[in-house]
C-alpha cells in the first residue's frame, strides 16, 4: 500500500472515472481508492459496488457514491471474521462510516438520491454534473478519512508545507 496520497488526485480520478462513462459513482469512488492507495484488492470488489448506483439498484434511495465510501470504510477497518457487536474493528467501522455520511448530509440535507437529483432529467448534463461531484467529494472525503485513520501522508499537503 502507498503510504504517500494525493487526495487531490482520488477525487479527480473518480471524477474522470464517472465523467467517462467508464464507472458509475459508487464503482469510480472503489476504483478511485484501490488504484491510488495502491492495494493489493481484487477488481471483483469493484464489481461489488456495480449495484449500488442511482440510489441503490436505480430506486434512487441512499446516493450510490456514500454506498461507494461506506464500502471502502469497511475494506480498510472492518471485520474479517464474525465476533459480536462490541468488536473494536465493527465499532470503528460504524464509527468512520457516520462521520462520512453526516459530513455529506451536512453539506446536501440528505443521502437520498431522489431528493438530491428532483426535478433533473436523469439523462440531462445537470444531473451528470452534480453526480459527478458527488463522487469526486465522497473520494476525497473517504480518502482523507483513511489518510488520518492509517497515519498515512496526504502529499498534496506536504506541497504546501514551507
Amino acid at each position: 500500500m502507498n503510504k504517500e496520497i494525493s487526495i487531490k488526485k482520488v477525487r479527480e480520478d473518480a471524477e474522470k472515472l464517472f465523467r467517462e462513462g467508464k464507472f458509475y459513482c459508487s464503482e469510480a469512488v472503489v476504483s478511485s481508492i484501490r488504484d491510488n492507495f495502491g492495494i493489493d484488492m481484487p477488481e471483483e470488489m469493484i464489481a461489488m459496488a456495480s449495484g449500488f448506483p442511482v440510489g441503490i439498484g436505480r430506486s434512487k434511495c441512499v446516493c450510490g457514491a456514500v454506498s461507494g465510501g461506506i464500502m471502502m470504510m469497511g475494506y480498510f477497518f472492518g471485520r474479517k471474521e464474525g465476533t459480536n457487536p462490541q468488536d473494536p474493528k465493527s465499532v470503528k467501522t460504524l464509527e468512520l462510516a457516520n462521520e462520512l455520511q453526516e459530513g455529506f448530509k451536512k453539506n446536501h440535507k440528505v443521502l437520498c438520491c431522489s431528493i438530491l437529483t428532483k426535478g433533473m432529467d436523469m439523462a440531462s448534463g445537470e444531473h451528470k454534473k452534480q453526480c459527478i461531484s458527488f463522487t469526486g467529494e465522497i473520494a476525497e472525503s473517504t480518502a482523507k478519512i483513511i489518510v488520518r485513520e492509517l497515519d498515512l501522508i496526504n502529499i498534496d499537503e506536504k506541497e504546501f508545507a514551507i
